[in-house]
């Protein structure tokens, strides 16, 4: 099913899928990630879960507005999506940039939070990160065509493995061919919102249930990241995938979804 949500006042409306029957769960995607990045999430819970995911402003069919472009404005983006759909509350799960999203999404939003899965996250901008992002910022521009820069791109996303087995190759080759690829102007607008932003000094605020999830081989955001978020919000959990990277929902799913169908489980008995 898929359909679009006004957001605020004047804004764009945002593309929504969505799909399958229980409680619901709310999927963030990260920088320049349209909703299909959760498509293994989507297949594999949809027989226990109502999942909701959606394209982020710029990416995918959602229009690109004018203006400052926020974190803020974003959580505030999913939370629109979920009171236009009448979702009461939802599990929250997001990856990277849409970690962060999350994360401000419950504090700014906390009754729409039943619970929180925070992937590859951070809450604090260090050099290290800082210069990571960065290099992405003037590659999105410099790289001499788009498959140059998806290669280099993903030398900091995927697995060892990945780009050995050739499924690196192949998600390259499906990125191409995606009709609604997110635009320089879009990765370097969204970078410069997630650079800006910090929550390490409010997450003691959260109150949802948290599951915090790292890639033991991620460079991106290696496990030290997470592991702070997760001793900063109360009672959150920290698990760490040790032979996986940056995108581990996409590169093996199924452990992934039987992790976060545990943890949901979990949080909807002890509701």
């Amino acid at each position: 099913m898929t359909a679009t949500a006004p957001t605020h006042t004047s804004e764009p409306a945002l593309w929504i899928e969505r799909k399958g029957q229980g409680p619901d769960v709310l999927l963030i995607a990260g920088l320049g990630d349209p909703a299909e990045a959760w498509q293994f999430q989507l297949d594999g819970l949809g027989d226990r879960y109502r999942l909701t995911a959606f394209d982020n402003r710029g990416v995918g069919r959602t229009p690109l507005p004018d203006g400052p472009l926020t974190v803020a404005t974003m959580a505030d983006d999913a939370a629109a999506v979920m009171r236009h759909l009448e979702i009461p509350a939802a599990h929250v799960a997001g990856f990277s940039g849409g970690s962060v999203i999350a994360q401000e999404l419950a504090l700014r939003h906390p009754e729409l939070v039943r619970s929180l899965v925070l992937v590859s996250t951070w809450s604090a901008i260090d050099t290290y990160f800082r210069s990571v992002v960065d290099s992405w910022r003037w590659m999105a521009v410099a790289a001499p065509g788009e498959r140059a820069f998806l290669e280099a791109f993903f030398v900091w996303i995927y697995t060892y493995r990945a780009h050995a087995d050739g499924t690196v190759a192949q998600i390259i080759d499906e990125t191409l061919a995606f009709p609604y690829k997110s635009s320089p102007e879009t990765i370097q607008r969204t970078i410069d919102a997630f650079l800006a932003h910090e929550t390490a000094d409010r997450l003691r605020n959260i109150v949802a249930p948290t599951l915090v999830l790292a890639g033991g081989q991620d460079i991106t955001t290696p496990p030290r990241y997470g592991r702070a978020v997760a001793e900063t919000i109360p009672n959150a959990r920290f698990e760490v995938l040790p032979a996986e990277a940056h995108q581990p929902f996409q590169e093996v799913p199924e452990e992934f979804n039987a992790r976060v169908d545990a943890f949901w489980r979990e949080v909807e008995g002890r509701v």
